[in-house]
């Protein structure tokens, strides 16, 4: 429900941003990010446990699928920041519409996306992997899961409307809806059919999942339903930046794993699982960010500019105390956690130097990933794009591939990870601190 801002100049920004505000936003989306981060952690660990042949495999594999669908993640974040300033300024309809018109985006692009990944699958694998067995039995599960691809984007976009009108209760209802059928099938289907099994288990969750976000896009909205051009090229000019930032992601990822797999399969099995955990670790620091972003694109949508701030000072607080958590957990279980997912020895000694750069990385993360809720928010696209593609360029990518020329191994492609979220977090704090981000909305 929208906050008046009536008494804005009455009393301190700061008592209008509480905890149980953040938290009832927070605690749902943290079930929705988190929910197929531990499913993919299931899923790694069933099949890592059929053989390091198989986890490599579905390592590259995942890369591929991950890096096609994350690559549209402003179908989420871009229409969350579009339709919270919407519903802010007391324009729910509106807000509900740009679900829409996301959703026209999303099958469109979904679907010539599946079609190049099934036609192609084998040649991305080999360009990952170079290994003709991991390529094979990698190309069998992409061309499954291909066909969730438009359905993922069909999700993000759902996640998107909604978490603009503030409701992050039937995301997580229909995101588990879809997981837990799934996660009970992954141990069945591979069982029965291996690696192949992984992918049917996977495409039925994404399927139940994609099906309810757009019965609920029917059921809540209420005008036309169109193309509007008009607004799809408002959706792609604030997307474009979003997708370029994406890109700098997806291709400093594709290389990481490249070079992993360049140092053997022990390498890229180990770098897959400890990606996996990074990615279920960042996503749980994003929780609380998404709920920065809503309250802080509603804020300024209602021209709330001190509302706005209070709301990032407090997720960075919160954000950094959770982290520090975190990160205490993984040391102290630096020998337990990843024997839960294989027990091959040469992949736990691949992983035992970049795991305390996996413990470092956490806690610098609780910082960057709610200031860029922040900005995400107030629909700064522009200073995020930027800041994550220098962060690549002169971070990420030359560590990575000096890993490979120097042969320093997983450590040296996951310092280049490190070095990449330091750059970021230079970046964002800076940009806060300047507030130039609330004049761009």
């Amino acid at each position: 429900m929208r906050t008046q801002d009536t008494d804005e100049d009455s009393r301190p920004a700061s008592d209008k941003v509480s905890l149980a505000i953040l938290l009832n936003l927070a605690l749902p989306a943290l079930g929705v990010l988190s929910a197929t981060p531990l499913f993919l952690l299931l899923d790694t660990s069933v099949v890592g446990h059929t053989g390091a042949l198989n986890l490599a495999a579905l390592g590259a594999g995942t890369t591929v699928y991950s890096q096609v669908t994350t690559q549209l993640t402003f179908l989420s974040y871009g229409t969350t920041a579009r339709s919270s300033r919407l519903f802010g300024a007391g324009r729910r309809s509106a807000a509900i519409a740009e679900g829409v018109q996301a959703t026209w985006v999303a099958l469109s692009v979904g679907i010539v996306l599946c079609a190049i990944v099934f036609f192609n699958a084998r040649r991305f694998a080999w360009w990952l992997s170079s290994d003709p067995q991991v390529a094979d039995a990698a190309s069998h599960w992409l061309r499954i899961t291909a066909f969730g691809i438009p359905l993922v984007l069909i999700e993000m976009a759902g996640n998107g409307w909604l978490r603009g009108i503030q409701n992050t209760r039937l995301p997580l209802v229909f995101t588990l809806a879809g997981v837990i059928p799934g996660a009970i099938a992954i141990p069945v289907f591979v069982a029965k059919w291996g690696l192949v099994g992984s992918a049917a288990a996977n495409l039925m969750g994404t399927v139940i999942t994609a099906t309810l976000f757009a019965g609920c896009l029917a059921k809540f909205h209420e005008g036309p339903w169109k193309p509007s051009w008009s607004v799809i090229r408002e959706q792609l000019k604030l997307g474009s930046n979003l997708i370029l930032r994406s890109l700098s992601f997806q291709v400093s990822f594709v290389s990481a794993a490249a070079v992993a797999s360049r140092f053997g399969a022990a390498s890229l099995a180990g770098h897959q699982v400890m990606l996996q955990l990074w990615n279920f670790l960042t996503l749980v620091l994003d929780s609380l960010a998404i709920a920065a972003q809503t309250l802080t694109g509603a804020a300024l949508g209602a021209g709330a500019v001190a509302r706005a701030r209070a709301v990032g000072l407090k997720v960075v607080a919160y954000s950094s105390g959770v982290a520090v958590v975190l990160a205490l957990v993984f040391a102290a279980g630096y020998r337990l956690i990843p024997r839960a997912f294989t027990r091959d020895g040469e992949v736990l000694g691949a992983m035992a130097h970049p795991w305390w750069l996996l413990i470092a990385l956490i806690v610098v993360g609780g910082v960057v990933f709610a200031l860029d809720g922040v900005l995400l928010g107030a629909g700064d696209a522009a200073f995020l794009r930027n800041i994550s593609m220098a962060s690549a360029l002169f971070g990420f990518l030359p560590f990575v591939w000096l890993s490979l020329v120097f042969g320093w191994g997983l450590t040296g492609v996951w310092v280049g990870l490190f070095v990449f979220v330091v750059l970021r977090l230079s970046g964002v704090v800076y940009r806060f601190q300047s507030m130039k981000w609330a004049a761009t909305s």
